[in-house]
């Protein structure tokens, strides 16, 4: 009979813990301001994001990066991303981003889950 119950339990809540990664079908449309400077598959204004998720920073070959991003030691790892995402010049001071961040911590889920897609 526990095991019964807790089934159920654990059936209820596995949508809320789905739901705190994010949705990355959501994220692609939180992204879309984001693609006028970055994409998957070139260097634009700014680095390509493919394979981001657990990547150094300021690694990806090709591109230009700021000393402050080369030098800060960062692996974007999820809790880094939402960090940076949210704020970059507080996360990084120096980085040449100005993106002004995304305050939306929903919308932050949604587009690290989104990232991770692109691995």
């Amino acid at each position: 009979m526990r095991h019964i119950i807790l089934g159920a339990a654990l059936a209820l809540l596995l949508p809320v813990a789905a739901q705190a990664e994010g949705d990355a079908a959501a994220g692609e449309k939180a992204f879309a301001p984001c693609k006028a400077c970055h994409n998957f598959e070139k260097n634009g204004v700014g680095p390509d994001l493919k394979g981001v998720v657990g990547r150094k920073a300021g690694t990806y070959e090709g591109y230009n990066y700021s000393a402050a991003l080369k030098n800060s030691g960062l692996t974007w790892d999820e809790a880094n991303l939402k960090e940076w995402l949210k704020d970059p010049k507080a996360k990084v001071p120096g980085n040449k981003m100005v993106y002004p961040g995304l305050k939306d911590d929903k919308k932050l889920e949604d587009v690290i889950a989104y990232l991770k897609t692109k691995s």
